[in-house]
């Protein structure tokens, strides 16, 4: 097999990538690797992505009820966009980079395929910047009996990956809501928060996300949300403390009016 050579054969990524292979630290470097293989869901195949005139207009909508925080939870779609998306052959070109940073050798048998896998695996991790939060919650029923009381999903199992060091971390969220006339199946619950977590994440923006677009989407009388999850970041390197939780909240409507309410989910989740 012949040589790697990455002045030849891949100058788009021995641009991004330059001087980091000599003198970058480990996390810098990684930090490119973001830039170049994140976007593998790039905003050219997300409905909803920058210039997509679906996110525009919903955006404008949103802007004129004056809730920015809420337009950033249910309108982020893709990554910035500031750069071109990279070729699937470019990304893998960046994961060999990176093996090679780390002293060992891309052409060997056991790494041969390896930047195939990492950049497939990539696509698994990160697919929720191809998806839609809203579609997710498009559905509703009002059939319901009258039900008006807490609806509660607990233990939704989270899987996803800090954005400061692509490290996963994994646990469970608690959703609710009060329903305001119309309800939602309860897999799509689970599904909107599948669609946050496969994506470059923080804890408490995982967390807010969930819940603003639960609120802007089914508009019920409150929402509540917990997550309770270990950082590998923390983990595996760094202080290295195993079996840490780390527990994030938000509390909208009545859950953040009425102490007596935002007790109940609590004590219903067991927290």
């Amino acid at each position: 097999m012949p040589r790697f050579a990455l002045d030849r054969d891949y100058p788009y990524v021995r641009r991004q990538l330059a001087g980091t292979v000599t003198c970058g630290t480990p996390f810098f470097i990684i930090s490119r690797l973001t830039a170049l293989i994140s976007t593998v869901q790039g905003p050219a195949r997300i409905k909803g992505g920058p210039g997509h005139p679906v996110c525009e207009s919903r955006t404008e909508t949103m802007s004129d009820s004056k809730k920015p925080d809420r337009v950033a939870a249910v309108t982020r779609l893709s990554p910035s966009g500031a750069m071109k998306r990279p070729s699937r052959m470019e990304a893998e070109a960046a994961v060999r980079t990176l093996l090679a940073w780390a002293g060992d050798a891309p052409d060997r048998e056991g790494l041969r395929d390896t930047p195939k896998r990492v950049v497939e695996a990539f696509e698994e991790y990160f697919s929720g910047y191809g998806q839609d939060p809203r579609d997710v919650l498009a559905t509703t029923f009002e059939d319901v009996g009258g039900y008006d009381d807490l609806v509660l999903l607990k233990d939704v199992r989270i899987e996803s990956h800090c954005e400061h060091h692509i490290a996963p971390f994994i646990g469970h969220a608690h959703i609710a809501y009060l329903p305001a006339g119309r309800v939602v199946g309860l897999s799509k619950l689970a599904r909107l928060a599948d669609v946050f977590s496969r994506r470059l994440q923080t804890q408490e923006n995982l967390t807010a996300q969930i819940s603003d677009t639960l609120m802007a989407v089914l508009k019920p009388r409150g929402v509540a949300v917990l997550i309770s999850a270990e950082h590998q970041c923390m983990s595996m390197r760094g202080v290295r403390h195993h079996g840490v939780q780390t527990v994030t909240t938000r509390f909208l409507g009545a859950f953040s009016t009425d102490p007596t309410m935002r007790d109940r989910f609590l004590r219903l989740c067991g927290a």
